[in-house]
């Protein structure tokens, strides 16, 4: 497991050229809400990072991804996949289990595509608040080629206010295709 390690680091931090500005500790429990998503390299880079700094990450991930065989692998590495046509209390059933875990980590982009999007989906910030767990903001900036956490929210129930807070932290980070990227009303 030491190589794999090894490997992602060299990969992320050698070959890619990535560096961390890390300040937040890592809690056994939490929501990482990842942004800016703009391409499938953020999944790449994000799998890379929590591998390459040993801690295990599940993921939301929309439900067209678990197709045989890819599925399999998805699950395996921690894909749940998101049916967005259904009517289903996902918020509520994930937060149950954040609650009843001893660990639990959720990778979760809050704009929801790869595409521009500035009205941000929330249903991260509601397991938090649901799990009574705090919500990690990490930005991925590709044009400074960085993975920035520097900010840990813990929802009080005041979305407006926290999600204006959210959306003011990733104002300055360049996704890899930076017009796909839209923050509304800061």
């Amino acid at each position: 497991m030491h190589l794999f390690r090894g490997l992602c680091n060299r990969i992320l931090f050698g070959w890619l050229h990535f560096r961390e500005d890390i300040t937040e500790a890592m809690p056994d429990k939490c929501i990482i809400a990842l942004a800016p998503h703009t391409s499938n390299w953020d999944f790449v880079i994000g799998n890379l990072y929590s591998r390459a700094k040993g801690f295990h990450c599940d993921f939301l991930m929309k439900k067209e991804w678990f197709f045989f065989p890819v599925g399999i692998l998805m699950r395996r590495i921690g894909g749940i996949p998101v049916y967005r046509s259904r009517q289903t209390h996902s918020t509520d059933i994930i937060a149950e289990q954040a609650r009843q875990a001893d660990t639990f980590r959720l990778c979760i982009t809050p704009e929801g595509t790869r595409k521009a999007q500035p009205q941000w989906k929330r249903g991260f910030y509601y397991i938090a608040l649901k799990a009574d767990i705090p919500i990690l903001l990490y930005g991925l900036d590709f044009a400074e080629r960085r993975i920035v956490c520097t900010k840990t929210i813990i929802p009080n129930g005041d979305i407006e206010t926290q999600m204006k807070e959210i959306k003011e932290y990733y104002t300055g980070f360049r996704g890899l295709h930076p017009d796909q990227f839209a923050v509304d009303n800061p």
